[in-house]
This record gives C-alpha cells, sequence and structure tokens, in this order.
C-alpha cells in the first residue's frame, strides 16, 4: 500500500471507530512497510483531512450531484485536501484519487470521482471557500467557533482556528541531569525557554543516541510553565497527581536535581508504565508511582504532607488542538461542564496534601474560563486556608506556543 491508501485505511477506520487519531496512525504506521516520505506524507494527509474536514465537505457539497457513501467521500477528501491545501498539480491530486477509486471502489464511483475533482480543479476553491459561514472556513464546529467569537472577538478566534489547522513544530526539552546543553547531533533552535528548543529536523529524532541516552525530553514549551510556577527545590517532597506519562514529573525532578522525593500518581496503570519508562531512560531516579484515582488519594496516602503538589487536571485539551486534530470532533460543550466538577474535585482533595506554608499548583491545556480561572475561585470560595498567588494563562496565537493555564496557591 502506498501513502494514500493508508491514509484512505486511516480516515475510515477513524469514521467507524472514533478511536484517537495519534493511536491510530501509530498503529497503522507500525503494520506498514512504508519509506520515511510516505510515513510523512500518511501523516499529513491524515491529520490535514481530519483538520479541515468541516472545509473539505463543503466542497463536496459544493461540486457533487449527489452525496457519496463514507468510502467515496473519503477518496474526495483526499483529493480536494491536496488540490486545496497542499497545491499538488492538479493532474495528478485527480489522477491519483481516481487511481484509488479505481481499486476500492466501483466504475461509476470512479467517474463520479473523476468528475467532482475536475470541477473543483477547474475552480478557485479559495474564493469558493470565502462565501462559506466562518466556522466552515475555519473548519471548527460552529458551537466551538461561536463560544471562542464571542470570547475573543473574531479575529481573535480566527487566528486561534488557523493556528489549529496547521502542523505542530517539535520542541525538546534538554535533560540537565545528563547534560547542560542541546544535543549537538539534533538540528535545533533555541527559544525563549533555556532549556526549550525547536527541532528544525525531526527526522530521526528518536533514533539518536542523544534519545537514547536521555538527554532530552521532547515538550513543547506550554508544558513547563507548570513546574517552572510550581518551583519545586532540591530535597523537598512533592505529589503529582494525573502525572502520566511524565514530562512534567520528570523536569521536577531536573529542577530538584534529582533530590528529594516525588510520588507520581495516575489512575491508568498502563499510562503509568510510560511514566517509569521515561524516568529510566532520563537518570530520574526519585520517582515513586502508584496507580489511584486522584480524588481518593487518602486510601493511598492517608496522613502524608507535601512540600509541592501539582493538580494537571485532566481537561478538554482546547489548547492543545494543533497537536490532536481530530479533538474539535470529538469535544462536546456539555464535556467541559462536566469536566470542571471534576477538576474541582481533584484540586480540593490535592490541598489536603499540601503542608502549611506547602505551594499547590493547578494546571491544564484548557482555554476555556470554566475550567481554569472558575475552577480557581470556586475553590478558594470555600478554602479559606489557601491563597492564591499568580495565575499564567497562554493564548496560542499570542504566545507562540500550546495554551495552557497554571495558578499557584499556598496553603497558610
Amino acid at each position: 500500500m502506498n501513502a494514500r491508501d493508508v491514509a484512505l485505511a486511516l480516515l475510515d477506520r477513524w469514521q467507524r471507530t472514533r478511536r484517537l487519531a495519534d493511536e491510530l496512525l501509530e498503529e497503522q504506521l507500525n503494520r506498514e512497510n512504508l519509506s520515511s516520505a510516505d510515513r510523512a506524507l500518511t501523516t499529513e494527509l491524515f491529520y490535514g483531512c481530519l483538520r479541515q474536514k468541516r472545509a473539505l465537505e463543503f466542497f463536496i457539497g459544493l461540486y457533487a450531484a449527489k452525496t457519496p457513501r463514507p468510502l467515496v467521500a473519503n477518496i474526495l477528501k483526499l483529493g480536494l485536501y491536496q488540490l486545496a491545501v497542499m497545491h499538488t498539480p492538479p493532474h495528478a491530486a485527480v489522477n491519483e484519487a481516481v487511481d484509488l477509486a479505481t481499486r476500492r471502489a466501483s466504475a461509476a464511483e470512479a467517474r463520479f470521482v473523476n468528475a467532482v475533482l475536475r470541477k473543483a480543479a477547474a475552480a478557485d476553491l479559495g474564493a469558493a471557500l470565502e462565501k462559506a459561514e466562518s466556522w466552515i472556513r475555519v473548519s471548527h464546529p460552529r458551537w466551538l467557533w461561536e463560544r471562542w467569537r464571542e470570547r475573543w472577538g473574531e479575529r481573535d478566534a480566527t487566528g486561534l482556528c488557523e493556528w489549529n489547522n496547521r502542523p505542530p513544530p517539535v520542541y525538546l526539552r534538554v535533560n540537565s541531569l545528563k547534560t547542560t546543553t542541546k544535543p549537538g547531533e539534533v538540528d535545533a533552535e533555541p527559544t525563549s525557554h533555556p532549556l526549550c528548543w525547536r527541532v528544525l529536523d525531526p527526522a530521526g529524532l528518536f533514533a539518536t543516541q542523544a534519545w537514547a541516552n536521555g538527554e532530552f525530553y521532547v515538550q513543547d514549551p506550554s508544558t513547563l510553565i507548570a513546574v517552572d510556577v510550581l518551583d519545586p527545590q532540591p530535597g523537598q517532597s512533592v505529589l503529582d497527581l494525573c502525572a502520566a506519562p511524565g514530562g512534567k514529573t520528570t523536569y521536577i525532578a531536573q529542577k530538584m536535581q534529582n533530590r528529594g522525593k516525588i510520588i507520581a500518581s495516575d489512575s491508568s496503570r498502563a499510562r503509568l508504565g510510560l511514566v517509569t519508562e521515561n524516568c529510566e531512560r532520563l537518570g530520574v531516579a526519585i520517582v515513586t508511582t502508584f496507580v489511584g484515582d486522584g480524588t481518593r488519594l487518602d486510601r493511598c496516602l492517608r496522613d502524608e504532607r507535601f512540600d509541592r503538589v501539582l493538580v494537571d487536571a485532566p481537561c478538554s485539551n482546547t489548547g492543545v488542538m494543533r497537536r490532536r486534530p481530530d479533538l474539535r470532533w470529538r469535544i462536546e460543550e456539555k464535556e467541559i461542564t462536566r469536566l470542571a466538577r471534576l477538576q474541582l474535585k481533584l484540586l480540593e482533595r490535592a490541598a489536603e496534601f499540601a503542608r502549611p506554608g506547602g505551594v499547590l499548583a493547578y494546571s491544564t491545556c484548557s482555554l476555556e474560563p470554566e475550567e481554569n480561572e472558575r475552577v480557581v475561585e470556586q475553590f478558594l470560595g470555600s478554602h479559606a486556608e489557601v491563597r492564591l498567588e499568580t495565575t499564567r494563562s497562554l493564548f496560542p496565537p499570542r504566545d507562540g506556543c500550546d495554551g495552557a493555564f497554571v495558578a499557584r496557591l499556598v496553603k497558610h
């Protein structure tokens, strides 16, 4: 199978199962014997069609005389994505899609694909899309687009959606437990964070000796601020709730110079295994992991108290939609309310484990105030023993990294 076959198979599997796109992609690529160029093209086609799903459906409605069955619709999306976004030469994009339809659909459907894509290739797709509703142009669910437009205005909401529609760069955090400089074999440029570098050529990144040696961890700069705000010190005790896969946990250990104690908890045993793997590779020796529901930690930790507690809460992930191209089609508005209730419970339980004078950091990768400021406000309203020191929010188009929120709280 070539890249287009694999991308088509992925789109079909995602449509049928609604499983996480990154899990499906990893599974499929592990099964296929593709060149590095075809792996990259598969990823671009699959993720690109998910990001531009609404716009591509608009084009199908515009140029198709009838509604095609899902398989044929996905073939059209692949062809339209190549025409509209990748700017593939029209004859190549049309011929490749028709070839897919010939092998995977009926002769009549192949002719249908040919006719639709030839119409699209002859049109000005950009001008056609400009006539669509705003939420279609930026390919986001209508409710989410309207929510963001109401909060930030049309320009910033559009900027955020356009940000989400671009493939994300790769960043690495230098592991100062192993080295003090960027690995020489990795082509990367510095960022505003002294430990974080933007990788210019990610190909082969995980095959480098530096990766095997644990000299770096792949991590967006936005994920570092929660630990920077927590400010753990060498020799302290730290509780890290919802710790998997371990990026923040291992950064905490790095800031503690591998001295002290970190308890890393997560409700998923499988994901907690990733924390252990990352600690071993990075040379972190002060982490103990246990599986546990963050709202019932008293059953495991009993009377233990910590100098620092990090609550990196499960959230809607609206700040990282660029990295999760299918998320916008999975999330529902009511989920934000449900998550906010869980986040408040986690923060309330976490506060019980902070010693007097201890610091709590509450963080999410959400952009929604219900999950951020309002959770903190609700918490403070019933916890006079805790005061708010500072908050920080990252807005992707403004700050040039994923979205995030963090609050630093101190227990009296």
